[in-house]
């Protein structure tokens, strides 16, 4: 078995805590050698506070994983890959799409690997949907994700300034789905986007896209959260629910678990693929359809929102 590879984990919020940490500590391919963070920590590892002194001290840590805000992760990452660091991106890969490819190309030409994740690709059904969708015409499909920000982001007022995506946050998890297990590739064509009167980006979110896609996105929904995809064609029907993690065709249930923490494991393990390899894996497609949705849409206010 290959040696395990050191890597730093760079933004100690709810999100590395919950899904990160507990990932790479499960993984024979990972040694979490040090943290970067302003406020938080993980027990027992090296913590930094500042970006440049952990690459001056820690050469010996190949390996980056940004789990900032995606405002200022570009900076990080592009830190990190002039000092011959290799780098994965938390979702959504950047605040635009232009820094995302500027990130790409710094990365080949340094041999290096950069891998955009999303998460909601792991989920233990995505790819048995993907495989029974391959050579059918969809002819339906909509997108129903709604979540509560309270629960996800208490007190994150970072997501509703400019650049932080509002309810495109959770909802590109969907759209890392959909342009994951559709047969042919769909393009935005209207949208309806929902601001609170304080806000600078929208808590809900009405999409159209080609080919009879439509997605409804929310996050003000309280209680049970709903996060489902339902796909018609005419060999019969598919659902997944739970975020992906459960498949359904022709309304019975057929594969996956009832459980979201699958997906970050599988994150790593790529990566470590990926770095072996000398490989890198950019997909911006579920960040495109964000970016069309935000060139689109129809702009409609809605009462303050408050955390």
């Amino acid at each position: 078995m290959p040696a395990a590879m050191k890597i730093a984990l760079v933004g100690i919020g709810k999100i590395a805590l919950d899904q990160h940490v507990p990932a790479i500590a499960a993984s024979a391919d990972w040694e979490l050698a040090a943290t970067v963070s302003r406020k938080g920590a993980v027990p027992g590892v090296e913590a930094f506070t500042d970006f440049a002194a952990f690459l001056a001290a820690r050469p010996d840590v190949g390996v980056v994983s940004l789990c900032m805000p995606p405002v200022p992760r570009f900076d990080y990452a592009e830190a990190a890959l002039r000092a011959g660091r290799h780098v994965m991106l938390e979702k959504p890969p950047g605040a635009t799409l232009a820094e995302v490819h500027a990130l790409e190309a710094m990365a080949r030409e340094r041999g290096l690997t950069l891998y955009t994740t999303w998460h909601s690709r792991m989920a233990h059904a995505v790819a048995p949907a993907k495989a029974w969708l391959a050579g059918k015409t969809v002819t339906r499909a909509h997108i129903t994700w709604r979540e509560d920000v309270r629960k996800w982001h208490p007190g994150q007022d970072w997501v509703f300034e400019p650049g932080g995506m509002g309810v495109f946050d959770p909802g590109i998890n969907a759209l890392s789905i959909l342009t994951h297990i559709l047969p042919a590739p769909v393009h935005l064509t209207a949208a309806t986007l929902t601001f609170p009167e304080n806000r600078q980006t929208p808590i809900a979110a009405r999409l159209t896209f080609s080919g009879g896609v439509t997605a409804d996105f929310d996050w003000r929904q309280e209680g049970p959260q709903t996060w489902d995809i339902e796909v018609e064609t005419p060999d019969g029907a598919l659902a997944l629910r739970m975020g992906g993690n459960v498949l359904e065709l022709h309304g019975r249930a057929a594969a996956g678990e009832n459980t979201i923490m699958g997906e970050y494991p599988a994150l790593y393990a790529r990566m470590a693929e990926l770095t072996r390899a000398g490989l890198r894996d950019v997909d911006l497609a579920p960040m495109t359809h964000v970016a069309d949705a935000l060139t689109l849409g129809r702009r409609e206010t809605t009462d303050a929102f408050h955390f």
